[in-house]
């Protein structure tokens, strides 16, 4: 089978459904962020799938099976139809925003113990769950990581049903093998029918991938010495146990698993974890999208940058807009016109910060392995597509805005057009604002986590009116004892 050219940003599939942009890809499949044109404002995912033209009866059915599934860690599929004279059928349902679970682990995966994987696998244990108890029963059989989502608030998605079938019991053999290798069940190969244990043997491969970083899937002795350092031994023989390849030898059902894995954690989670040195937890991203051009976005980025610095942290300030020339003047003036950036290099560092200019989103993934305890994102104005999945999946999310008069409407309606995202951590800052200014959006946009930003001349230098907002803006992120400040907070008069 042969597919088509990927669809162009603007075209409108089955006639509703306005392409916005590709998002994922895979074996014969492609997935689109698309525009409702009946239901102004909504966004859908559409997976378009190549599909001999005598098929099209099986895939109506499958369709029809995963529209009566109904589970909150499950996408709806609200639509189908198919372009039989192109070969391609689609399927539309629930857009889901995060990352993947293949991305959240090179980003997080140095600092994801065994309670954040135990926590994991619980969240996919509940929806096997459902769709093995499904009438007719569902298996999934391609639990990778690139089909299963992190959603903002840290919560997990299962999105690909490419390969998901209903059990037959009266099959021996499943009519097609299926699934991705190192992830799938040795029966969906040709020794046997996949069935519920197949989708828990895929939960092992991924809980072994989680436990190893990345590196193993399949049971080998490499695989057992890769194990990150304090994994509950019980845990290890949990993964074993699913990992068996004699179905009969695994766990039975998705319940008899959880019922392990809750004996596991629960030591984990009895009380809290013993004082350590360490002063910070992970890479937080730090990201600021402006809400208009020229509202101080870069002054801001620098300001937090250097401000975390200062409470002992590493860290990496990047701008993410190719034909911004902030980050190169302020080379320039550290290294000189005639040596700046010579080596090719597009990062230096100026008093502990490091700076990456016009940084793309994959040089952000190199970032994030690198050690930093926060990378801040200086994303500039607008809503460019890759910038606001950074914005969206940062840990602390912040939209700058002018509180001018005259300005403050484009803030509004900017926030309102993205009011589909879900906006709880999201935090609102207003340079050389009013209290009085700050109260007004904040109920404008029914939120609390609005900022008045002092007057700050020098970015690069401490401010004790900044220092104190920072403290409040990033209360959860940096230890220690700070001084009391209210939101909404007047600046001191001069």
């Amino acid at each position: 089978m042969k597919q088509n050219p990927e669809r162009e940003p603007g075209y409108v599939l089955g006639g509703r459904y306005r392409i916005c942009r590709l998002i994922g890809r895979g074996g014969m499949s492609r997935v689109y962020m698309a525009e409702d044109l009946k239901l102004t404002g909504k966004i859908w995912a559409v997976k378009e799938t190549a599909a001999d033209k005598e098929l099209m009866g099986a895939w109506r059915a499958e369709a029809e099976m995963l529209s009566s599934l109904n589970h909150p860690r499950l996408p709806r599929i609200v639509d189908f139809f198919d372009y039989s004279s192109e070969g391609h059928v689609y399927l539309v349902m629930d857009y889901i925003g995060g990352m993947t679970l293949e991305a959240y682990l090179q980003r997080n995966g140095e600092f994801m113990d065994s309670g954040k994987i135990i926590s994991f696998a619980l969240e996919l244990l509940d929806v096997l769950s459902y769709l093995h108890n499904h009438k007719p029963p569902v298996i999934h059989r391609d639990l990778k990581p690139s089909n299963i989502m992190v959603t903002p608030e840290r919560e997990l998605r299962l999105v690909d049903f490419g390969t998901a079938r209903n059990y037959s019991s009266g099959s021996s053999q499943d009519t097609v093998k299926l699934g991705t290798v190192g992830f799938a069940a040795p029966e969906q190969y040709g020794s046997g029918q996949s069935d519920a244990r197949s989708d828990l043997y895929g939960l092992g491969a991924l809980m072994l991938y989680l436990c190893t970083e990345g590196r193993f899937s399949e049971w080998t002795p490499a695989a057992e010495e890769a194990f990150r350092s304090g994994m509950p031994r019980d845990l290890v023989l949990i993964i074993r146990r699913l990992l068996k390849a004699d179905p009969r030898e695994r766990f039975q059902t998705a319940k008899e698993v959880m019922q392990e894995l809750r004996q596991v954690s629960a030591p984990l989670t009895a009380g809290p974890a013993p004082a350590t040195e360490a002063k910070y937890t992970g890479t937080r991203v730090i990201a600021l999208l402006g809400a208009s051009s020229g509202c101080g976005v870069t002054h801001m980025a620098i300001a937090i940058g250097h401000y975390l610095a200062r409470q002992g942290g590493k860290v990496a300030v990047a701008e993410l807009n190719s034909s911004s020339q902030s980050f190169s003047r302020i080379q320039v003036l550290l290294e000189g016109e005639s040596t700046a950036g010579v080596d090719g290099s597009k990062q230096f560092y100026f008093e502990g910060v490091r700076y990456c200019r016009q940084t793309s989103t994959e040089e952000v993934i190199t970032l994030l392995s690198g050690g930093f305890d926060f990378i801040v994102l200086d994303l500039g104005s607008g809503t460019d597509p890759e910038g606001l999945d950074e914005f969206l999946r940062a840990d602390y999310p912040v939209i700058v805005g002018s509180a001018a008069e005259w300005k403050m409407p484009d803030l509004v309606m900017f926030a309102r057009a993205l009011s589909r995202y879900p906006q709880q951590r999201w935090s609102f800052c207003l340079p050389l604002a009013t209290s009085d200014a700050a109260r007004r959006l904040g109920k404008e946009l029914s939120t609390s986590n609005v900022y008045t930003i002092p007057l700050h001349l020098d970015p690069f230098e401490p401010n004790e009116e900044m220092d104190d907002t920072l403290s409040t803006l990033f209360k959860d992120a940096v230890p220690g004892p700070r001084r009391k400040r209210l939101l909404f907070a007047p600046r001191r008069r001069r």
